[in-house]
């Protein structure tokens, strides 16, 4: 997983209440295991629309979306989609609990604002579209000036800044774990189960 110690870029506005996972990637699309691939695909049926808000900024890597982003189904694929597409961040008011952790996992950063400060936000980047979402600092700024600071969970945190996926965030303790073992006989010979 890549590091996202902070993004900066242009935003895309997509003000619409409960877009679910089966919006964001349709289910005709999840026939892959790997992770890429899915950004073609994103939103596949809204895309058709030429009024379709997504086509107003091209190369976006931040996306401003409505309320309870993400719920319905637990299809992380919806996460990858996102990310495959150039999204590094979300920001919203709320998202689905289970779509937030897959973004996390994902590399992708599900920043929940605010209605008023995501309007504030809105009103900068319509007026020169670009922003900056810091991780490290928890903070969002704006080159006009507009700076707020945002809560994030600590390990959810931890995990975007440094790119920890679970098995990276397991071996920086490697050296406690060799440790560990060390200091404790093993039960039975794994050799003997060798076929």
């Amino acid at each position: 997983m890549r590091p996202l110690p902070s993004v900066t870029g242009s935003v895309a506005v997509l003000d619409r209440p409960d877009v679910d996972t089966d919006q964001i990637i349709p289910k005709q699309f999840l026939k892959r295991i790997e992770r890429s691939g899915y950004g073609e695909f994103l939103f596949f049926d809204w895309m058709k629309d030429p009024a379709f808000e997504l086509h107003a900024t091209p190369g976006a890597s931040i996306l401003i979306a409505g309320r309870n982003f993400g719920c319905g189904s637990s299809r992380e694929h919806a996460a990858w989609a996102l990310e495959d597409y150039g999204f590094r961040a979300v920001l919203a008011p709320s998202f689905g609990d289970i779509f937030r952790q897959n973004s996390i996992l994902s590399g992708l950063a599900p920043v929940a604002l605010p209605v008023e400060e995501l309007a504030r936000i809105k009103q900068a980047v319509a007026a020169r579209n670009e922003l900056t979402v810091d991780l490290e600092h928890l903070r969002i700024s704006h080159p006009d000036g507009l700076e707020l600071d945002f809560a994030f969970d600590a390990h959810a945190q931890e995990t975007l800044v440094n790119g920890l996926d679970d098995v990276a965030r397991t071996l920086t303790r490697a050296d406690e774990i060799t440790a560990f073992e060390a200091t404790h006989l093993a039960r039975f010979d794994a050799r003997s189960l060798a076929l």
